[in-house]
């Protein structure tokens, strides 16, 4: 039985991978009036008197919602709300086994940018953050841009910042095994949609200075077209010196290559061009860029994937539990940049000087410490 078999089998077992488990019991009258009517009409009360002691009586102060109208699923692409539905509960797995925080999936049948704002805000009540999910770009940025702006709980959207975090946490430690400054090093970003513009920006906020942009046409440049707005707005902070051409002629020279976009695309040559111990992280899922045994015997010194059957996992399911964690113990309204890059640090951080090598740079998904770091991270930022 092939992953696929077993896993269509078992969600049809499962019918879902979540349920509702009430805290309260309702065994006795008694219990049925504390939990319920009339008792229930006291924390009622205390909330309608000050909405702040909403997260005191309610579960809105450890649970978040999923949101996704299923534009940009994995590897699926536009494949809708209903269809969505097996990640975002999957997703809300995750936050609840690796960060202890409950989600809610909702999967919206509209994709429409002024009615998903419209929606979200109208559920946010129930909920201390959001956490949007597989939306296709650029719509994705307005959407987070607009919900941060105008709601009091912290918004988020992994398939961005969760990416680029751990991005950065695998860079920080790579650069260490190379022995190389981020202020000296060329970045190559392959894929110019939601991830890699988040990695870019980020990878910029900690102090790169030579970031290029790659899509399906080549190096992103003033004379790039069908280019949507926020790549033209990444133009004034990447590709300083306006090259232009291939993404071969990119990584000629350049020290660390990202690749958030199809598999195969960058060949042994193209590697080899690159300068000595280069850092190659190929994410494209299930199959890379360029395979790892390829990058390694073109000179590249450090590989990562995306995938867990390789060395190097870079894998966002170590950010996003504890950045909500640490978000929603906080009562953080917003995620700033600030506690992204603490974040970074924090699982970086987790791999010790004794421990870093070649082909360990990140510690794994399991790693009972993740949670705790990321969050404890994040709380340092509280305003």
């Amino acid at each position: 039985m092939t992953v696929n078999e077993k896993a269509l089998m078992l969600h049809e077992q499962w019918k879902g991978k979540l349920e509702i488990k009430a805290k309260a019991s309702v065994r006795t009258r008694e219990d049925l009036a504390l939990a319920y009517t009339p008792g229930v009409a006291e924390p009622c009360r205390k909330i309608a008197e000050d909405e702040k002691q909403v997260c005191r009586y309610t579960m809105k102060g450890n649970t978040i919602a999923v949101v996704s109208d299923g534009s940009a699923v994995l590897g699926l692409g536009n494949i809708g709300a209903k269809a969505a539905l097996p990640v975002m509960e999957g997703k809300a797995v995750l936050f609840k086994e690796f960060g202890g925080v409950n989600a809610v999936p909702l999967c919206l049948d509209t994709q429409d940018t002024e009615e998903i704002i419209r929606v979200v805000k109208a559920v946010a009540p129930a909920f201390g953050g959001i956490n949007l999910e597989d939306i296709s770009a650029p719509r994705c940025f307005e959407i987070e841009e607009r919900l941060k702006r105008e709601l009091d709980i912290p918004v988020f959207h992994d398939d961005q910042h969760g990416t680029a975090i751990i991005v950065l946490a695998g860079i920080i430690n790579a650069l260490k095994v190379v022995g190389k400054e981020k202020e000296a090093c060329t970045v190559v970003i392959n894929g110019a949609g939601s991830a890699g513009i988040a990695i870019a920006k980020l990878l910029l906020k900690y102090g790169f200075l030579d970031v290029l942009m790659c899509d399906i046409h080549g190096i992103l440049c003033s004379k790039s077209t069908g280019l949507n707005w926020m790549q033209k707005e990444m133009l004034k902070s990447t590709n300083r010196s306006d090259r232009e051409g291939t993404l071969a002629d990119a990584l000629k020279g350049a020290d660390i290559f990202v690749g958030v976009s199809a598999p195969g695309i960058v060949n042994k040559e193209m590697a080899a061009a690159m300068k000595k111990d280069a850092i190659l992280f190929a994410m494209a899922n299930p199959t890379p860029e360029i395979m790892p045994h390829e990058a390694k015997e073109a000179g590249a010194r450090v590989v990562g994937t995306g995938r867990s059957d390789f060395p190097n996992q870079v894998n966002n399911v170590l950010v996003f539990p504890g950045i909500f964690k640490g978000a929603l113990e906080g009562r953080a309204r917003q995620i700033t940049d600030e506690m992204k890059l603490a974040a970074a640090q924090a699982v970086a951080d987790l791999v010790s000087e004794e421990e870093l090598r070649e082909d360990y740079i990140l510690t794994e998904a399991f790693d009972e410490r993740v949670p705790e770091a990321v969050s404890n991270a994040v709380k340092k930022y509280l305003s």
